[in-house]
């Protein structure tokens, strides 16, 4: 008897937790609907969605033809530098020369030793297929706090994106590298860890120039959380892990490091085009169009920091906070609504929307309504954003 009632007594708690299973289980099926449209469940289909890439990105390694275009050049430019070159000038690969700054370097150096100095290209695709699950796993993180995005649409950003999977897997780019060091940056930035944030923002930059593309949002969240005064140490992180990065080259030659790495004027071939097919080549290569793309580019960034980060209903304080109109100014407050801000991410991973043609082609840079959510996860300027980002 007091055996069987020890059995039960053991059985019990088990017991209960397969009811608690069962019952969420049975809830969530009666919530399906709801369980893709209700960011709540942000969580549930992110793990889902995860789990369901790891056989899919396996797949695609083992199934789908490999395409060699940068990789080799990667090789080259590196081992360039294992061999005692610290002049930019001098360090070339398949493609031409290298132009990416010294971050892209020690990376790959790592890389080039990790697959056999860069001929194990299924070792390299394993490991960027680590890479990509990570990066999602830093993507669903920011849509988890701040609570924005309806979970469908994340089928669309991963498993059933060709491109995103050919980038990370099948071309193995330096772009993801630099994006993932980018969405960490956003997630610490969530977290209130600032210099950290900028830390892993000068570290995405150093990996690719492109990158810089998103200063503007940091420079504005930078002076919204802390003034003017307050955002110069924080951009001095970012100046700091440059010029120590790149020091060796700096040392052998600081013009040709600086103006091959960080080269504004370097020229985008036509056929690598992808958004810009439909023009002809010669308007493509113009300058007049090159300068047209920044005029309106300034143009939506001068907007949007007028219109749309920044309510005139909500002045900035000289310390950097917000405050209402009429009231006294509270320096180490956090404000009572939410502020607009916005992160421009690229477009080609891991956007938050369906990576409709229309849609890019008319909303260069989306802007997501101000966050007015029940969701209580996004409180300072700095979790406002992520609502914005990408």
């Amino acid at each position: 008897m007091a055996a069987g009632m020890r059995k039960r007594g053991r059985a019990g708690p088990a017991a209960r937790a397969v009811g608690l299973c069962g019952q969420w289980l049975r809830r969530a099926w009666q919530e399906r609907r709801l369980l893709l449209l209700e960011p709540r469940y942000t969580l549930l289909v992110a793990a889902c969605l995860c789990l369901a890439e790891v056989g899919i990105t396996f797949w695609v390694i083992h199934r789908v033809a490999y395409t060699e275009i940068d990789w080799k050049a990667y090789m080259a430019e590196v081992e360039g530098v294992i061999n005692g070159t610290y002049d930019y000038t001098q360090l070339r690969g398949d493609t031409g020369p290298l132009v990416y700054p010294a971050g892209f370097v020690y990376i790959f150096m790592g890389l080039y030793y990790a697959t056999g100095r860069g001929t194990d290209i299924r070792m390299a695709q394993h490991i960027f297929a680590v890479l990509y699950l990570a990066t999602l796993l830093l993507v669903f993180l920011i849509y988890h706090q701040t609570c924005k995005v309806p979970p469908f649409v994340f089928f669309f950003m991963c498993c059933a994106s060709y491109r995103v999977h050919s980038i990370f897997v099948l071309r193995l780019f330096n772009d993801p590298v630099a994006m993932v060091l980018l969405f960490l940056s956003i997630n610490l930035l969530l977290a209130q860890r600032w210099s950290w944030g900028c830390c892993c923002f000068s570290l995405a930059v150093s990996v690719k120039m492109n990158v810089l593309l998103f200063a503007p949002g940091l420079l504005f969240l930078l002076l919204m959380q802390f003034g003017l005064r307050g955002a110069f140490p924080k951009l001095g992180i970012c100046a700091v892990l440059q010029v120590v990065l790149g020091l060796p080259f700096l040392l052998e030659n600081p013009v040709g490091y600086v103006s091959r790495s960080f080269d504004l004027g370097r020229q985008f071939l036509f056929r690598w085009t992808v958004n810009w097919r439909f023009l002809p080549e010669a308007l493509f290569l113009h300058r007049a169009f090159h300068l047209a793309l920044l005029t309106v580019h300034l143009t939506l960034l001068l907007l949007f920091a007028l219109c749309r980060w920044h309510r005139r209903k909500y002045p900035v304080t000289a310390e950097g906070s917000l405050q209402k109109e009429g009231s006294t100014p509270a320096p180490h407050t956090q404000p009572d609504c939410f502020c607009p801000l916005h992160l421009q991410l690229h477009w080609h991973l891991l956007q938050p929307l369906p990576s409709l043609p229309v849609l890019r082609l008319v909303f260069p840079h989306i802007a997501l309504p101000p966050v007015g959510h029940a969701c209580t996860l996004a409180h300072t300027p700095a979790q406002v954003a992520g609502a914005g980002a990408h």
